[in-house]
């Protein structure tokens, strides 16, 4: 055998002894205080480290677990725990020098508590105060003085996110991954995160972030894209399933922070949208494209634009919100112009508005500018509706109409057509309120007034309607009264000049058409007529057009 390959074998051996003895030979919980003392410093918080033990194989030192305290000023909880701790080390130091340097740090399975106060603080805003403010030397590769790391690292971990005063159910996070490359909080470091969300949802966050705030940890730099995929927000516990919202949904975004106004833009892609308890799911997807801005010291933001798109069907939304630990305040501007009825008929049943049993709009156009206020979760939405030439499909007028069904034979088919319908909207969670209401029914006539709808879809109409008399619904009843002219005296005339007066009752999906007889008579007593002994007026009417009021 050569003899310098006797050497390179002896080595080889020597080496494998130190690498087998030299964990006996150093007590690696000599260096827990001090260990303890500079993550402490450089953290601005208590940190503990368990039993500590020494792998000269993956350069680490490895402590059995890790607790870094709470700012107390939140709660007595720690902030974060970890099943296991690994710090890489510089092995030539510790062993010739005993100096500790730092290269890299794991956390295995660590929870963490994220706490957001009534002022809207986070407990992680004060993490690392002051640190930032020590100089590093240049060459310094290690932790000290600073907290300098080449690689820092979280792997399966999970995270509680809860409100001071308790505000609900917490929200929780699995599967938290994070990595840090060249983590300083002097400097910009590149990151990683990734998360499993409640319902099978899926975050993902990639960019770079730094310096670290010395004030407020939270107003720290940072420019990333956001990945949602199958995020539900009711499983994620952002929205109360009592108010009704649902939807899954698919969002790509990239948000950029100076550490005073939050920027963001990016697109959403919503299946299964549902806006209202009483709502069904819109059977087609809905995508947003968004561009918004927030401040982060008065958590002020502007939407600058929100385009809203199904099928074909675009609209535009603007306006500002009001972010606080109670709530969201909306104050948005909603605008559809010539909106196809065809397309936008989907997503009725989201909103909580049904058709009449059986029935369908076909073809028209909507127009509308919206204001919406108040909590995102229950605002009020309020401002004109404007609907031209449709039609509704599958609905007989007639058939609705108390009374005049009765004479028998008045049909007007199986489809009402709509000219036009024109109202002031004001909805809420109680129901909507419909002001100003103008609408052009051919087979009826026009109609004016106002009306309710509850939340559970109960109408509550008052109109005056005019009589169409020359075809349909209106024509026919006009030629009743004409004929009971001499009965009644001037009232035909009359309800052809004022109006008849009608309520609407029932449901959404099954409406009722009444006219008042009684009011139809402008207050006249009927037993006073000169043929009361042949007909009684009242009784006539009320036959014609259902019970008088």
């Amino acid at each position: 055998m050569k003899p310098w390959l006797k050497v390179a074998l002896a080595v080889a051996v020597l080496l494998m002894v130190v690498a087998v003895a030299t964990p006996f030979f150093i007590n690696a919980n000599t260096f827990r205080p001090m260990l303890e003392g500079q993550l402490s410093q450089s953290l601005g918080r208590q940190v503990k480290l368990g039993n500590l033990s020494l792998s000269l194989f993956s350069g680490s030192l490895v402590a059995d677990n890790i607790v870094i305290a709470e700012d107390p000023a939140f709660s007595t909880t720690p902030f974060l725990q970890a099943k296991s701790l690994h710090i890489g080390v510089e092995m030539m130091p510790l062993l010739l020098h005993r100096t500790l340097r730092v290269t890299r740090i794991s956390a295995d399975q660590p929870h963490v508590n994220l706490i957001h106060n009534a002022s809207g603080a986070w407990n992680y805003s004060s993490l690392g105060r002051g640190a930032a403010a020590q100089k590093q030397p240049s060459q310094q590769s290690g932790i000290l003085p600073g907290l300098t790391v080449g690689k820092l690292s979280i792997s399966n971990g999970s995270a509680y996110v809860t409100d001071l005063p308790p505000a609900g159910k917490p929200l929780f996070y699995s599967k938290v991954n994070l990595t840090v490359d060249n983590f300083s909080f002097a400097r910009q470091f590149p990151f990683t995160l990734s998360a499993a969300l409640p319902g099978e949802g899926t975050l993902t966050l990639v960019g770079k972030a730094g310096p670290i705030n010395q004030t407020d940890t939270s107003d720290t730099p940072f420019d990333a894209n956001l990945t949602l995929k199958h995020f539900d927000p009711v499983q994620a516990g952002v929205a109360d399933p009592a108010q009704g919202f649902s939807m899954l949904a698919d969002i790509a975004a990239h948000a950029a922070s100076d550490g005073a106004t939050l920027s963001t833009n990016g697109t959403a892609h919503i299946q299964n949208l549902k806006l209202v308890r009483n709502g069904v799911p819109a059977p087609h997807p809905v995508d947003l494209n968004f561009r918004a801005s927030q401040d982060l010291n008065t958590r002020a933001g502007q939407v600058q634009a929100l385009t809203i798109k199904t099928g074909n069907v675009v609209a535009q939304a603007t306006g500002g919100f009001q972010l606080t630990p109670q709530q969201t305040t909306l104050k948005m501007r909603f605008t559809g112009q010539s909106l196809s009825i065809d397309q936008i008929q989907a997503l009725l049943p989201a909103v909580g508005v049904k058709l009449p049993s059986g029935s369908a709009l076909q073809g028209g156009t909507l127009t509308t500018t919206l204001d919406i206020t108040g909590p995102a979760n229950s605002p009020n939405i309020s401002g004109p509706l404007d609907i031209e030439n449709t039609r509704l499909a599958g609905f007989n007028l007639g058939s609705k109409l108390s009374g005049l069904a009765a004479l028998g034979g008045i049909q007007t088919g199986n489809m009402t057509d709509v000219r036009s319908f024109r109202a002031d909207l004001n909805a809420n969670a109680d129901g909507v309120r419909a002001q100003n209401i103008a609408a052009l029914v051919p087979a009826l006539g026009s109609a004016t007034g106002q009306g309710t709808v509850s939340a559970a879809g109960a109408l509550n109409f008052q109109l005056i309607v005019k009589l169409n008399t020359t075809s349909g619904v209106g024509g026919t009843a006009m030629g009743v009264l004409s004929a009971l002219h001499g009965v009644l005296g001037q009232t035909a005339q009359s309800a052809v000049n004022r109006g008849i007066p009608m309520t609407v009752t029932g449901t959404t999906s099954d409406p009722h058409f009444d006219i008042n007889a009684g009011a139809l008579l402008g207050g006249r007593n009927p037993s006073q007529n000169r043929n009361q002994q042949r007909l009684n007026p009242a009784q006539v009417l009320g036959n014609l057009f259902g019970k008088p009021q």
